[in-house]
């Protein structure tokens, strides 16, 4: 049975017009693929519409084609299929999702562990580092000459999932693909000073509040910080702001598992956990809540309940992780 990368290459050759999307709140991966594949298919005379429920976040316009991205759907019946980048279940598309999955075929390319099938055809690979790999892969069997644009994404979506390339999940294959966007003219100190070096004195302010809440449990090997909403409005940031807190007490020498709670003005609260090493799987204690993710970074959210009760029930499966 062909493998089906092949039958995705098959269908994005044949297809003129292409619907292009990734995750709600999306990341450097998601953004990244999402743009590199776009400029892909663009490369091989292919009409592309960049879809995004809401609009790119301040940390991540200085993407190439970021600008592109577009909040407001066209009409549907005009697309020859559809690709969902980095997607972990269909819920994760977001209120447009009964919408996007009328485009048939829905092709599906996805590296997380948990990924909950949806859609016409997946290509899903848990043992990449990133859904970035996956579009380079891709572009090379669709025989596209990369772009230095495409390569910069490509560039920014691995960095991103990596952690620098310091999480378990990187292998002898993404630096090899790292290899091929330099030699396209990526150059890494100026992605991680866009990535990095791009706080401004309310992000500043966010983080000091944020680190302040710094809580240790079981010999200092967990660790959790926390950002209730008042935070968020009283320094004029959003939780996009807080995207790469969590890799702050996952830094401590001692941490096993790290854990971010942060609750939006609705009162949903988002949880993103870190682990170390091999021994500590935060995506099943993300899936106990409906989440999911990769052994060492996951992430799940609860709606109608305090940051103090999901940090209770949160705590009653982690402590048992790290005491056994």
């Amino acid at each position: 049975m062909d493998h089906p990368r092949d039958e995705i290459v098959r269908i994005l050759k044949l297809a003129k017009n292409v619907l292009v999307v990734t995750h709600i709140h999306p990341d450097g991966d998601a953004l990244g693929s999402q743009i590199a594949l776009g400029n892909v298919l663009r490369s091989l005379g292919k009409n592309v519409f960049f879809y995004g429920e809401e609009p790119v976040s301040h940390l991540y316009r200085f993407l190439p084609g970021s600008a592109e991205i577009d909040s407001l759907l066209p009409a549907l019946t005009g697309f020859d299929c559809a690709v969902a980048l980095d997607c972990g279940d269909r819920n994760r598309l977001g209120a447009a999702m009964e919408s996007l999955l009328t485009v048939h075929p829905f092709v599906v390319i996805d590296h997380h562990l948990g990924h909950q099938e949806f859609g016409d055809l997946r290509w899903i690979a848990p043992d990449r580092a990133s859904t970035g790999e996956m579009v380079f892969d891709l572009s090379q069997d669709l025989g596209a000459d990369l772009s230095f644009e495409a390569a910069y994404c490509l560039y920014v979506a691995i960095v991103s999932d990596t952690g620098s390339f310091k999480y378990s999940s990187t292998t002898p294959d993404t630096f090899r693909i790292a290899g091929e966007l330099l030699r396209k003219g990526v150059k890494p100190a100026e992605v991680c000073g866009k990535l990095f070096d791009n706080f401004t004195v309310k992000r500043l302010s966010l983080m000091r509040q944020v680190l302040d809440s710094l809580q240790l449990y079981a010999e200092d090997r967990v660790a959790l910080i926390s950002a209730p909403w008042e935070v968020f409005a009283k320094t004029g940031t959003t939780s996009a702001d807080a995207e790469t807190f969590i890799n702050y007490p996952r830094s401590l020498d001692t941490v096993k598992i790290a854990a971010f709670l942060k609750e939006s003005e609705s009162g949903l609260v988002s949880v993103s956990l870190r682990s170390k090493g091999t021994d500590y799987d935060v995506a099943q204690v993300a899936a106990t809540f409906g989440g999911g993710g990769h052994r060492n970074a996951a992430g799940f959210k609860l709606p109608e309940i305090s940051l103090g009760e999901v940090q209770e029930k949160l705590l009653a499966k982690l402590l048992p992780l790290v005491t056994l």
